[in-house]
Parts: structure tokens; sequence; C-alpha cells
């Protein structure tokens, strides 16, 4: 693909994208990690200096649209500490394994998190990452090698990670040591080459990526994307639970946010627009769910809102045709075929206001919108 722009305008909490309803903010998450008090604080924010409909997307980040003081607002999350480098502050682009350290997998990816976080901050070349690029830590349980990261690792059994490059295994074999000062590399690379390329996908080789790199293993292994978040109440190994709260559309209003961060537990923003609240004792659990299920989140893994997703849509996208998440929330309430019979009910939807198709999932319906109603899109094999 070529680009006609050597920068993507991805938006970041000091890179301020104008939308139609007006300028967007997006704060990264490495690993989703958020402290309860820094979700206090963007809600606080968001009340105040914006839209009280705060967003998550899907790489485990928060945004907060039509910002009336974007000064006010990143001085706020820089006191924070949500801003930890306004050089770098893009390139944190980092999703992992959620649950990590906490339930299944085969080692805790958090301390890499941090340890990646650190040293893409502590490399003045990566400060010209395009704000696409993305990294994905996976435990070993395949939930994050799935969604396609430019690069990434995969814990293995035997207690060495494999190197994925856009989703897939090249073959190259790590010790968990080497997981980070290897990623930093194939970054540093792709800085150097990438000329107005974007993501690692849009590179025609990926050769100067992996030289030096011996290939130990057969390469082009892949896995399965996931869009299912974990959704209620998860047993952890150390006899805590994890409560999994889906957020319809992954909209979160500010006031919802801060009942969840007064339960004052570590929480976790999913690349599936939902939220862990983590490290709870049973009975602070059982009245946390009580209290929260009411205000809208979802704790049922059947619940038809964890089967639809929508883009921005109209009025916060200008090149939106129609209200998308208002159909979309339509749709997860009716169960009665939409348009004709065309999108089928075993399969998760994603209504897009256009063509660009903003948001889609790797997988399911994506439903584009236009003057005669929706159709269904149809993706080359």
């Amino acid at each position: 693909m070529t680009r006609t722009r050597d920068q993507d305008a991805c938006p970041g909490a000091l890179t301020v994208h104008q939308a139609a309803d007006g300028a967007l903010v997006r704060i990264r998450l490495p690993g989703g990690m958020i402290a309860p008090s820094q979700l206090a604080t963007l809600a606080d924010i968001a009340e105040q200096f914006g839209s009280p409909a705060m967003e998550l997307t899907s790489r485990g980040n928060i945004q907060i649209r039509a910002v009336t003081d974007t000064a006010g607002a990143a001085a706020a999350m820089a006191e924070a500490g949500l801003v930890p480098s306004p050089t770098h502050e893009r390139a944190r682009n980092i999703v992992a394994s959620p649950l990590s350290g906490r339930s299944g997998g085969v080692c805790d990816i958090r301390p890499l998190v941090t340890d990646l976080d650190h040293a893409i901050q502590a490399d003045p070349a990566l400060a010209g990452l395009p704000g696409r690029f993305w990294f994905s830590l996976d435990d070993g349980r395949g939930d994050v090698s799935g969604i396609d990261a430019d690069a990434g690792v995969h814990a293995r059994d035997d207690g060495t990670c494999a190197l994925l490059l856009a989703g897939r295994d090249t073959g190259v074999r790590l010790g968990t040591d080497d997981a980070v000062a290897t990623l930093i590399e194939v970054a540093r690379r792709f800085v150097d080459i990438r000329g107005k390329a974007w993501r690692i996908t849009e590179l025609d080789d990926h050769t100067a990526l992996l030289a030096g790199l011996p290939a130990d293993a057969r390469p082009g292994a892949t896995w399965p994307p996931t869009v299912t978040p974990p959704i209620g109440w998860i047993e952890q190994r150390d006899g805590l639970v994890a409560l999994g709260a889906g957020v319809p559309l992954g909209v979160l209003q500010a006031r919802v946010a801060r009942f969840l961060a007064a339960i004052e537990a570590p929480l976790v923003i999913t690349p599936w627009r939902s939220v862990l609240v983590c490290d709870v004792q049973e009975g602070i659990a059982d009245t946390s769910l009580r209290v929260l299920a009411p205000l809208g989140l979802v704790f049922d893994e059947h619940s038809p809102w964890l089967r639809v997703s929508a883009c921005t849509g109209s009025p916060g996208c200008a090149r939106s045709v129609t209200d998308v998440r208002t159909d979309a929330a339509e749709a997860a309430r009716n169960t009665a075929p939409a348009d004709g019979g065309g999108p089928r009910r075993d399969v998760h939807r994603h209504f897009v206001g256009c063509e660009r198709a903003c948001g889609s999932p790797p997988i399911g319906d994506v439903l584009v919108a236009g003057e005669d109603g929706y159709r269904l899109r149809i993706t080359p094999p």
C-alpha cells in the first residue's frame, strides 16, 4: 500500500485529532493497565473538558472526545502520570494478555510490559514510530497473538518466546530476557526503512527486520483472533477474584468509571473494549457485581452486547452517513433479523458509517451504512 503522507495522524494525549465533534485525545495504556486513581482522573477530565462518554479502543487505550481545553486536559493527564514521555507518548502501543499472572497462561508477561514501555521511551529513534505501530506480548494462551500486531512475542511451554511479525511466527526463538531488546531492535529497524509505511504489513520485504536473528523453528504459524473478552467472575490463582466487565459498544461513561475506580483495585482495559477489575477479595467482588451490573456493565458471557460493536459514526465522524451506535444498540436489543435477514445471528456484527470501516474486528460481519440501509461488506479472501 502506498501512503500519500509521511506520518499518520493517529491521535495521542498531546497530538490532538480534530473530529466532527471537536478535539479528540487518546491516552496510551501499555498492557491496558491503569490505576484506579488514574481512571478517576480521566473521568474528571472527560466531564470537565470534554464528553463524559469515554471510548475504549481495540488496543486497550482510552480516548476522550469533544475536548474544549486540550492544554488543561494534557496538564491533568501528565500530573496523573499518564504522559510519562511527551516525545514518545504515541509510540507506547503495547497490548498484552490481560489476565497474565493472575489466571491462565504459561508465564507472567506483566514485567515485560513495564520493561518494554521503559525501553521505548529511552530510545530517541523510537519517537519516530508511527502512532499505528504496535507491540504484542502474549503469555502463551494466544489471546493477543491473533490481533496481528506489528512486532510481538508469544510465550512457549519450553520457556522461550516466539518472535512474531504482523501476527506471524518468524521462526526466531528468544529467551524471555532477550524479548524486549529484540522487539526494540525490530522497531528501530522499521523506523530506518519504513519510508512512508505505517505498519510492518505495508513493507514489501521483512528481511531487514530479521537480519542476524537465526530462525530456529519453522516460520509461518498464526493464531486465531480472539473477539470475546474475559467476562464475569474469574478465579485468580492467588485466591482473589477478577471481574470481567463488558462495556456496551466500548463507551464508558465517566460516572461508571468512577464506580470502577472506587473499588480501589488494579484495572486493565482489554483489546476487546472491556474492563478487568483485578485482585479483589470475594466479598468485595460480590458487592461490586451488585453495584456495577445495574450501571450497564455486562457480566454475562452470553450477552448480545458482546456480539455487536460500532465505529464512532455520526455525529462524531464527518464521514459517517448515520448514527451507527444507535443502530448497533438496537441490534443488540432486537433478536429479529435486520435488513432482510442478511447479517447472521451467530457471529459478531460491526456497524460502520462509511467504507473505511474503522475498528472492524478480524472476524465477523461488517455492516456498512448507506442511503438504503446496511449492506454486508465482503472482504477479499
